[in-house]
């Protein structure tokens, strides 16, 4: 059983009271794999966010049936014509995508904002996870006839009858992960396309150019005054003490995740899940980044401190997972940082791979 949650930068508090806005979009499993699989939840989240959901022979009640599969994940789930005699079409998980409080066609603002001292601060990502999870939950029960996705005994989970898939795209990343460590043993695999670097204040990326003497210390091309405004920029956009309109709060994230590398996540088959990890195109993040800084800052600073620093956060995101598990940093070549805008084929690619480990 199979199907795919997609979220774009949202939230779903006590989504059971509240009839916020999400989609769902389902398609019968080949026969071959209904046999004893749970069903299987694929979690799209970036801020896009999405889960894989599989359920049974039919689209759930009152819901729109999927208008087209994903060509680039159809195309590599099904690399031969669909229609060779000798090799059915592979399945892919049913699509469910919503849009957090604040965010795409989810104007309403989280609760929890509403006495808030600063409601741009209202909420953290233990609250969004939080949310998340009782969103599964509520389509599980309401839309797949799963009464009790996650099961436990008296000691300990068994094996889930639903497995996620995240695919999660920027501070998606880290609501995946977070979601990952707070229900262990319910993530069966991870896709995360340039992760949001959860452990920094994205400022002391970029040196300090008033502790060093610029003239000797800096490489070609890179000037005092491109650190000075490129930390400026750093500091007054992506700090984490800057709040959003969403309300959705960074001031913690580092220390809900103060490494990238761990701590290990544990999937439903005991060990850790599947990880793919993507990085950003180096050439491609410094042009966008030099646009978004209005032609101000040189394309060398982020080819020379940004891209190499978000590498090696990369390859400690590979080391959430056993060795034999993990996978990557692999490079979207042409992509900037919205790698799923950028490069779609591969974000196809790699998700098709994930789906193939995870169904065996």
């Amino acid at each position: 059983m199979a199907g795919v949650i997609c979220q774009h930068n949202t939230q779903c508090n006590n989504y059971a009271q509240r009839s916020d806005h999400h989609r769902h979009d389902d398609q019968p499993d080949h026969p071959h794999h209904q046999t004893h699989r749970p069903t299987q939840l694929h979690l799209l989240s970036s801020i896009p966010l999405a889960i894989p959901l599989f359920h049974p022979n039919n689209n759930p009640p009152h819901l729109p049936q999927r208008p087209h599969s994903p060509p680039n994940l159809l195309d590599a789930r099904n690399p031969t014509p669909p229609n060779h005699p000798h090799k059915p079409p592979l399945p892919l998980p049913a699509i469910l995508t919503y849009d957090r409080f604040g965010q795409g066609q989810t104007p309403s603002r989280d609760p929890l904002d509403t006495n808030a001292p600063d409601p741009s601060h209202g909420h953290d990502i233990l609250s969004a996870v939080a949310d998340l999870h009782q969103l599964i939950l509520q389509i599980a029960q309401t839309h797949l006839n799963i009464t009790d996705p996650f099961p436990t005994t008296t000691t300990q989970p068994t094996s889930p009858n639903l497995q996620i898939i995240f695919t999660a795209n920027s501070l998606g990343c880290a609501l995946a992960r977070v979601y990952a460590q707070t229900y262990p043993g319910t993530v069966s695999a991870l896709l995360l396309l340039d992760s949001i670097l959860a452990n920094s204040d994205f400022v002391s990326v970029f040196p300090d150019p008033s502790t060093f003497d610029p003239s000797t210390t800096l490489p070609e091309g890179i000037t005092s005054q491109d650190l000075a405004i490129a930390r400026a920029i750093a500091s007054k956009v992506f700090h984490p003490s800057v709040g959003n309109k969403e309300g959705l709060s960074r001031r913690n994230l580092a220390s809900l995740l103060p490494d990238s590398n761990g701590p290990r996540l544990t999937g439903p088959d005991g060990k850790g899940p599947w990880v793919t990890v993507v990085g950003h195109d180096g050439v491609a993040f410094a042009e966008e980044s030099v646009k978004m800084s209005g032609g101000r800052v040189s394309g060398r600073v982020f080819e020379e401190y940004v891209t190499p620093y978000w590498g090696e956060y990369n390859r400690g995101l590979v080391g959430l997972t056993e060795e034999e598990r993990g996978r990557g940093p692999v490079v979207a070549e042409g992509s900037g940082h919205v790698v799923q805008l950028g490069n779609p084929a591969v974000v196809g690619r790699e998700l098709a791979g994930l789906l193939d480990r995870v169904l065996g």
